[in-house]
């Protein structure tokens, strides 16, 4: 399915600056995109997804503040920030309750939302979840670390995204697993990102590690989701543990996960098709999803 309607862009002024806002779709139930960290923004994060989606949902996508067109920003974009934009972008489209669709940092928005305002989500589907993970001693310090020192989070990545060769052998070697259609396109949006908003990691990634553990820890409230749950994950994500994710999605009462072989962070861009297919499905469902808690899934 795809829609003919046209992207539209919507600017909403918060106190602590612009949030810039996708939107498609005029009739059926509303979906929430939620994008990921460092070199990304909405259309970056969606631009196969949204429209497709379209065709039967209301749908909108923010650029998370400090990316793509959400700038400038005055304050830290951490967890609280990130769910207070998504409260924002709910309200100004008249959302009373919506489809959550993350990525990464927007899969632990999306999962924190429905933990905490079981009222206003509908359905979740959490691809490579952020907050769900644990990284060994050293390597835990060492990306604290990394993260609190602007030489390593900001000044490091920024030079090393000017060049475009560099920002290709990142995505193939940190995002992908696999091929990728539209390569060049998504290198080509990388790289415009980078050079308009900087690189390195996103204020939510920083402040979601302190020195000796988590500050966005959802594992011990994932018992309490209500909403249907279906969790997408690579199986040689490098960003993300597919074991981590299994053990998540283990954790949500009546949740589902579908493990895409040979694909790593960025599903939906690895296999727009594919991947599609799976949230729209769930989407459309009425009741739980039926079939094994943990499915493979294989490009064609």
């Amino acid at each position: 399915m795809t829609t003919t309607d046209p992207l539209q862009r919507t600017t909403l002024e918060l106190p602590e600056g612009p949030l810039s806002v996708l939107s498609a779709g005029g009739r059926g139930s509303p979906v929430v995109l939620l994008g990921g960290g460092g070199l990304d923004n909405a259309l970056l994060s969606w631009a196969h997804l949204i429209g497709d989606l379209a065709a039967d949902h209301r749908v909108v996508a923010p650029d998370w503040p400090k990316q793509g067109r959400s700038r400038p920003w005055n304050g830290v974009a951490d967890h609280a920030a990130l769910v207070e934009a998504l409260e924002a972008v709910m309200d100004h489209f008249g959302f009373e309750r919506a489809h959550l669709v993350g990525l990464s940092q927007g899969g632990a928005v999306a999962l924190s939302q429905a933990i905490a305002r079981p009222d206003r989500v509908g359905r979740v589907v959490a691809m490579a979840p952020g907050g769900v993970s644990s990284y060994a001693p050293g390597l835990h310090q060492l990306l604290w670390l990394s993260g609190r020192s602007r030489l390593l989070s900001t000044t490091v990545p920024s030079l090393f995204s000017r060049r475009r060769s560099q920002v290709a052998a990142m995505a193939r070697r940190v995002l992908f697993a696999g091929p990728v259609a539209d390569f060049d396109e998504v290198v080509e949006q990388m790289w415009a990102e980078g050079r308009q908003n900087g690189a390195g990691p996103s204020d939510w990634q920083k402040a979601s590690l302190n020195p000796f553990g988590l500050n966005v820890d959802l594992r011990p409230h994932l018992g309490g989701i209500a909403s249907p749950a279906l969790f997408l994950q690579g199986e040689e994500d490098v960003i993300v543990s597919p074991r981590d994710t299994i053990a998540a999605m283990r954790r949500v009462p009546g949740a589902r996960l579908r493990m895409l072989r040979g694909h790593g962070h960025w599903l939906q861009r690895q296999s727009p098709g594919l991947v599609n297919a799976l949230v729209r499905d769930f989407l459309a469902q009425d009741g739980p999803e039926a079939g094994p808690g943990v499915g493979w899934e294989s490009p064609v």
